[in-house]
């Protein structure tokens, strides 16, 4: 549940050394590298953007803009932006299907609780649609210059790749997130050294840093404590923001390492968050890409079914859904690629095979994962089926192949025949194969 809007998740928490002045450049040299109405602003970013630059891999290719502006403004453009990126028809088809599938509260207001996130974490943030950096005019010096250093990459990062285009809606959830980890990663990663090596006497490189992302995810936890928004938000809106700030500083971290250098951020770019989450399976030659889901309904016992919204639920939430079912995450480790849809079902008979009765309609999600190996797949399977009774409404799942791929189908709600077809991923499929009765 990734929405690209770029905030700062209580990163100033983690603090920025005070600035002997010998490290403070000449004001004259904000002139090239900042554009703003601030001096003060101008000045400080200007002396920061030369050691960002070089920590990022990235070299500047022009000046960065940079404001102030009040809360009320910075608050009036998240609620805009939010209502361009989350429209109410998509927020309220998204809550409904996460619900049947178990993972926010049924009639949960999904658009209300965003907008409570993100305003109550406004600090400052980089728009790629400005390509802007808008800070709030009240941070103080210390809290100022932590934001900053976070966010002054990504205004670096948007003169070599397009922010808006690798995060947009059209890409699906989990490229989506994936990218968003790899952008907010590779933030944390240049800001937490640059910190560091303010702080210290001896140059620290993260990079060779063994165990960085377990010594990140306790500073960041903190978080849920200090924003109440965010600690009260459902699980998977807590995960899906916080992953891209632990998983993803270590994924960069890791395939930095495996590059055995700061190569740029389009380089580095991963397909899902499995790659984020596991980097192995983006460093190893080739890359362990994710299969592709495609989800049709069909058959004559399906009645009038229509799906209303489809996207990719994704690894990093498989193993949320998982959790909050009460199994293991590790029934995700074989995961290779899914889909979901929900649908809207209108029965057209007795409602037998349907779960619909004459005339009647009524809503359900059907949402395919595809796996590794049978094992994977048996174990998901394994781990999910006591649990059906759990979800809000009737449940089946019936594990099968499609084009000899291991493939589990779980259907929440209505219970339409479906044709499964797979591209890419470990093997090439494409034929397909229709499901429609009960696991």
């Amino acid at each position: 549940m990734r929405f690209p809007i770029v905030i700062v998740v209580g990163l100033a928490l983690l603090g920025c050394a005070e600035r002997a002045p010998a490290q403070v450049q000449a004001a004259a040299a904000a002139d090239t590298l900042v554009v703003s109405s601030d001096p003060e602003l101008r000045a400080l970013a200007s002396s920061l953007l030369p050691d960002l630059a070089v920590r990022s891999g990235l070299e500047l290719r022009g000046p960065v803009r940079l404001e102030r502006r009040s809360r009320a403004e910075l608050e009036t453009f998240l609620v805009e932006k939010l209502a361009q990126e989350v429209p109410v028809e998509r927020a309220d088809r998204l809550a409904e299907a996460y619900a049947l599938l178990g993972l926010v509260p049924e009639g949960f207001d999904l658009r209300a609780t965003l907008l409570a996130v993100y305003t109550e974490q406004v600090a400052g943030f980089y728009d790629p649609v400005t390509t802007t950096l808008y800070v709030l005019d009240d941070q103080p010096q210390s809290a100022l210059e932590a934001l900053l250093v976070h966010e002054l990459v990504h205004a670096i990062q948007d003169q070599w790749v397009d922010l808006d285009s690798i995060t947009a809606f059209e890409l699906g959830n989990d490229r989506r997130s994936a990218a968003q980890a790899a952008i907010e990663g590779h933030a944390t990663l240049v800001m937490l050294e640059h910190t560091m090596n303010q702080m210290g006497s001896t140059e620290i490189d993260v990079v060779e840093m063994p165990m960085f992302a377990g010594q990140l995810r306790p500073a960041l936890e903190g978080v849920r404590d200090q924003y109440p928004a965010l600690g009260s938000a459902p699980r998977i809106i807590q995960e899906s923001l916080l992953l891209p700030y632990v998983a993803g500083a270590a994924f960069v971290q890791a395939a930095w390492a495996a590059r055995g250098s700061r190569v740029p951020l389009a380089e580095i770019m991963p397909a899902s968050t499995e790659q984020v989450s596991l980097p192995t399976r983006f460093t190893s030659n080739p890359p362990d890409a994710p299969t592709e889901v495609r989800l049709t309904l069909s058959g004559s016992g399906a009645g009038s079914a229509e799906v209303l919204m489809e996207d990719v639920l994704g690894f990093a939430e498989t193993r949320v859904l998982l959790e909050e079912l009460g199994a293991s995450a590790s029934g995700a480790d074989g995961w290779d690629g899914d889909r979901w849809a929900l649908v809207e079902q209108t029965g057209t008979g007795s409602g037998t095979g349907t779960g619909v009765a004459s005339g009647m309609s009524t809503r359900g999600v059907v949402w395919v994962t595809v796996f590794d190996s049978e094992a994977g797949r048996d174990r998901f399977v394994e781990m999910l089926r006591p649990r059906l009774s759990d979800l809000p409404a009737r449940a089946t799942l019936a594990a099968m192949a499609v084009d000899g791929r291991p493939v589990a189908m779980l259907r929440v709600g209505v219970q339409p025949e479906v044709e499964v077809a797979l591209e890419g991923g470990r093997e090439n499929g494409s034929a397909g194969r229709r499901e429609g009765g009960e696991g």
